[in-house]
């Protein structure tokens, strides 16, 4: 279910105050079905510019179009409403609420069913009744994706999806979110701290340093070359687009 393309950043720039951008002109094109990994070092920007790409924080500059269309930047609701859905990296649960009440909030007209998220984490099944908060942090992340799925998203934004968890919890999760693009077509974007992991699930991959593009290309090209994404977290010159 892939190739259209859903979504399109041009010359974006991303942060809290006008004129001083955290991050700069960036360039993104998402397609249907496919993973985009963002990479860089802590304080690249990568949680701002998701933020900003859902409306959270105002855009500072440039243009996003969600499927065809563009949006207004810091309109949250209408972001969301047109599918794009955020998983924040402190997954934002209604920790006193069960797991049922947390999917059942998140559920739109035309939304998914609760029995497609439990196809994705039947683990979640034995905990319907338990509230978000006495969950652990895997079942956590599980709850926030499965929230995210259940709105029936087109365009998925994950920021650090392995905050908090051990690497084995994160190796169970990553095939999932590699499913959900080829069932539904649903465009991904991931941050994530654990690299090669990440690069071996994703299509694509962009790297932030210091709030610049320094590197994008095939996440494939940077697993056969780990040298070149060291130098780009080094902040050293490197083309900046790779096959």
């Amino acid at each position: 279910m892939t190739g259209r393309e859903l979504l399109t950043c041009e010359g974006v720039d991303a942060g809290y105050t006008k004129g001083r951008p955290v991050v700069r002109a960036f360039d993104l094109r998402l397609l249907a079905g496919e993973i985009t990994v963002l990479l860089g070092p802590n304080g690249a920007g990568k949680t701002t510019l998701l933020s900003t790409l859902a409306g959270l924080l105002p855009r500072l500059g440039g243009s996003v179009t969600l499927d065809g269309r563009p949006t207004h930047a810091g309109r949250a609701r209408e972001v969301a409403r047109r599918g794009l859905v955020l998983v924040p990296d402190d997954r934002a649960l209604f920790t006193q609420l069960t797991v049922r009440d947390n999917l059942t909030l998140a559920r739109r007209r035309r939304g998914g069913t609760l029995e497609q998220v439990l196809d994705y984490f039947p683990a979640l099944g034995k905990r319907l009744k338990v509230a978000a908060g006495m969950l652990s942090g895997g079942e956590q992340q599980m709850l926030a994706l499965g929230r995210a799925m259940i709105q029936n998203p087109r365009v998925l934004l994950i920021d650090e999806l392995s905050m908090g968890l051990a690497p084995v919890i994160v190796e169970e999760l990553l095939p999932i979110v590699r499913r959900i693009a080829e069932d539904t077509g649903t465009a991904v974007v991931l941050v994530e701290q654990h690299v090669r992991l990440a690069l071996e699930l994703a299509d694509r991959a962009v790297v932030l340093v210091h709030g610049d593009t320094l590197l994008s290309g095939s996440a494939a090209s940077l697993v056969a070359d780990p040298g070149l994404l060291e130098r780009a977290y080094l902040g050293e010159p490197v083309a900046e687009t790779v096959p």
